[in-house]
């Protein structure tokens, strides 16, 4: 098998409830840049419905964030996306800027990792939510005004009318995440992707983050497509769960599932690296020896079995089908885990 055969893993389709918000089927993204070729996306399939919250999980580079971005056209012209992914019933990859431009925030709507990046420091805060209000609905100042307020009190942030005249750079992290997400809810999407949202917060900000998301999917029905590398945050709070690497889906099941009956080396490898407190003060957490492969170059086989102490040669040249072997229990692995290697 070729190295460019082994990028192109077979395409597969996880099975969900009838009518999903989200159905992702064989999406791929690639970068073409100074005659170079990077695999970011090879293959990625799942579907997702109204009120429920999935998690991808991988490290960086693993092809989460590029996934998603795909779904709302905003990657570099360098980026190829072929695949399928249909929102609402409605194609979004071979959309023009034009037509994903009109989904964007009225229907899909991504929260990013860092809020001092993507608030404008020299706008105040109610100015930019307004701007966001008014970009999808026909209202005068002042009904945006009352709606930019609104929002801020649907997000918790105390004294949301003094918060309104207020600069980025007046709030703390926790306080300018809200703000972006009431930015991320001005038009009452059916999508939220929340894109390692909680990463720079501490561990209790991270929480009512995570607590106010899930109160306003509560409210509002709103699909969450959570991207993070954190499995502790997956296991309480996420619905399904997602884990990738070197861009295809090596495991798929519900949360309840997969952290009960883990099957693929790579996602038990992640799950060791959870701080836990039941270990010895000052002990070393367990590391995945090796590094997550080069893109451009992916191994035969499966891309994990340089990494991974169960690989045999049939791993080093054969790439494992993404199947579901137990109900509801997808992974890609020749000698999964919970079986005699």
């Amino acid at each position: 098998m070729s190295i460019e055969e082994a990028a192109q893993p077979a395409a597969v389709s996880v099975p969900d409830p009838p009518g999903p918000l989200l159905e992702v089927t064989d999406l791929r993204v690639r970068f073409d840049t100074k005659g170079r070729r990077v695999n970011a996306v090879n293959g990625l399939s799942y579907r997702l419905s109204a009120g429920r919250t999935l998690a991808i999980i991988g490290e960086s580079g693993s092809g989460k964030s590029v996934s998603s971005r795909a779904l709302m056209g905003l990657l570099p012209p360098t980026a190829k996306v072929t695949g399928s992914a249909r929102f609402a019933g409605k194609e979004l990859v071979g959309r023009s800027e034009k037509q994903l431009r009109g989904l964007r925030g009225a229907d899909i709507a991504m929260v990013f990792q860092d809020p001092a990046r993507s608030l404008n420091p020299t706008m105040r805060i109610g100015t930019q939510i307004t701007e966001a209000v008014r970009a999808h609905a026909k209202i005068d100042r002042k009904a945006a005004h009352a709606r930019a307020v609104e929002l801020l009190q649907l997000v918790r942030l105390p004294a949301a009318e003094r918060r309104f005249h207020e600069y980025p750079h007046q709030l703390s992290g926790g306080m300018r995440q809200r703000v972006m997400i009431a930015i991320a809810l001005a038009a009452d999407p059916k999508l939220l992707i929340a894109d390692e949202a909680t990463t720079a917060l501490d561990v209790t900000t991270q929480a009512q983050i995570m607590e106010l998301l899930l109160e306003l999917q509560r409210r509002l029905g709103t699909a969450i497509v959570l991207i993070s590398h954190d499995l502790g945050l997956a296991a309480s709070y996420a619905d399904d769960v997602v884990v990738m690497y070197a861009g295809r889906a090596v495991e798929y099941a519900p949360a309840s599932t997969l952290f009960s009956r883990v099957r693929m080396p790579y996602t038990e490898a992640l799950m060791a690296a959870i701080p836990r407190l039941e270990r010895p003060p000052h002990a070393e957490l367990p590391v995945t020896p090796g590094q997550p492969p080069d893109l451009t170059r992916l191994p035969p086989g499966c891309p994990f079995a340089p990494r991974c102490a169960r690989a045999t040669d049939e791993c080093r040249t054969e790439v494992p089908p993404f199947t579901e072997h137990e109900p509801g229990h997808w992974w890609a692995c020749w000698h999964p885990c919970g079986e005699p290697s």
